[in-house]
C-alpha cells in the first residue's frame, strides 16, 4: 500500500526559512546580492588565472576547478530559493528535486575531494620544494581533479538513487529550503535505517577519509615549517597555506557535524543555516580569501588593471 501512495507525490513543497513576507522580501535581496557577488568573484578568480601566466601552476589549476564547483553548487540551489521566496506557492517537480539533490550532494563531494588534493599539493610545495615541479606536474594534477569529479559524482548518483526508491506515501512538505539529503529522507514512511547506515558510509568514505589526509599534510607542513631557521622563512611557508587551510576549516567542519550521525545531528534549523552557509557563504568568501594578502593574486590583478587603464587611456585620446 506505501508503495501504492508513492504514485500520488509528483512534487514536493519547501517550507523554506519563513512565512513572513518582509522577511522574505529582505532575504530575497540579501541572498540576491550575494549570489552575484559571488559568481562575480568566482569569474573573476577563474579569467584572472587563465589570462596571467605566472598563476599558471597547480595550486591555481586546483582554485579554477574549485571557483566552477562553488559557483555551481550555489547555482543549484540559490536562484531556485530566491524564486520561492517571491512565490506564494514553493513548489518543486518530484524529477527537479532529485536533480536538485543530485548535484548539490555531487559538487560538495567533489570539492571535498578537491581540497585534499590541493592540500597535497601544499604539502609538496613546503616539504619537498625542489622536487615541486617534478611531482606536481600537469598529468598528477588532471589525474586529482578528475578523481574529484568522478568520485564526488559516483557518490551522488548512488545516494540519489537509493534516496528516491524511498515511498514517500502522501508526505511532500519538505522543511528545508532545497531538497537536501537528510530532509528528503525524513520523508519516508518506512525505516530509514539502512539510509542513514549508507549515508555514515559515505561520509566517511568521501568526508572523513580527505579530511585525515588533509590532517595529515598539514602535521608535516607544520612540523616543516617548524624547523625552517628564519622568522621570514617560516612565515612565508605559512602564508602559502593560510588562505586553504582557512577554506578547510569552513568546509570540512559543519559537513561533519552533519553527515556523520545523521539521526543525532543538527536541528532542522541548524540545518538550513548550515545549507545557506555552504550554498551562499562559503562560495562568495573562498575568491576573497585566496585574494586578500596573496601576492601572486594581487600582483596579477595590479597587472590586469594596468593593462585595462592603459587601453582606456588609449581608447579616450
Amino acid at each position: 500500500m506505501a508503495t501504492d501512495n508513492q504514485t500520488w507525490v509528483r512534487e514536493f513543497i519547501l517550507l523554506g526559512l519563513s512565512s513572513d513576507w518582509d522577511t522574505q522580501a529582505s532575504l530575497f535581496v540579501l541572498f540576491l546580492v550575494m549570489y552575484l557577488v559571488t559568481v562575480l568573484g568566482n569569474f573573476l578568480i577563474v579569467l584572472l588565472i587563465r589570462l596571467d601566466s605566472r598563476l599558471h601552476t597547480p595550486m591555481y589549476f586546483f582554485l579554477t576547478n574549485l571557483s566552477v564547483v562553488d559557483v555551481s553548487y550555489a547555482t543549484s540551489i540559490v536562484p531556485q530559493m530566491l524564486v520561492h521566496l517571491l512565490a506564494e506557492h514553493r513548489v518543486i517537480p518530484y524529477v527537479s528535486c532529485a536533480a536538485q539533490l543530485f548535484f548539490s550532494l555531487g559538487l560538495g563531494g567533489i570539492e571535498f575531494v578537491l581540497l585534499a588534493a590541493m592540500a597535497y599539493d601544499r604539502y609538496v610545495a613546503v616539504c619537498d620544494p625542489l622536487r615541486y615541479s617534478v611531482i606536481m606536474h600537469g598529468g598528477l594534477c588532471t589525474k586529482l581533479a578528475i578523481s574529484s569529479w568522478v568520485s564526488g559524482s559516483i557518490n551522488s548518483l548512488m545516494q540519489t538513487t537509493i534516496t528516491f526508491q524511498l515511498p514517500m506515501c502522501t508526505n511532500k512538505f519538505i522543511d528545508h529550503i532545497s531538497c537536501e539529503l537528510l530532509a528528503v529522507v525524513r520523508l519516508a514512511c518506512v525505516d530509514t535505517s539502512s539510509n542513514e547506515i549508507a549515508i555514515m558510509v559515505s561520509s566517511i568514505v568521501l568526508l572523513m577519509t580527505p579530511f585525515c589526509l588533509v590532517l595529515l599534510s598539514y602535521m608535516q607542513i607544520i612540523s616543516t615549517i617548524l624547523k625552517i631557521q628564519s622568522t621570514e622563512g617560516r612565515k612565508k611557508a605559512f602564508q602559502t597555506c593560510a588562505s586553504h587551510l582557512t577554506v578547510v576549516v569552513m568546509c570540512y567542519g559543519m559537513a561533519i557535524v552533519t553527515y556523520i550521525q545523521p539521526r543525532s545531528g543538527p536541528s532542522i534549523l541548524q540545518e538550513k543555516l548550515i545549507s545557506l552557509f555552504y550554498a551562499i557563504l562559503t562560495p562568495m568568501l573562498n575568491p576573497m580569501i585566496y585574494s586578500l594578502r596573496n601576492k601572486e593574486v594581487n600582483g596579477a590583478w595590479q597587472k590586469l588593471l594596468g593593462k585595462l587603464s592603459g587601453l582606456m587611456s588609449k581608447l579616450a585620446t
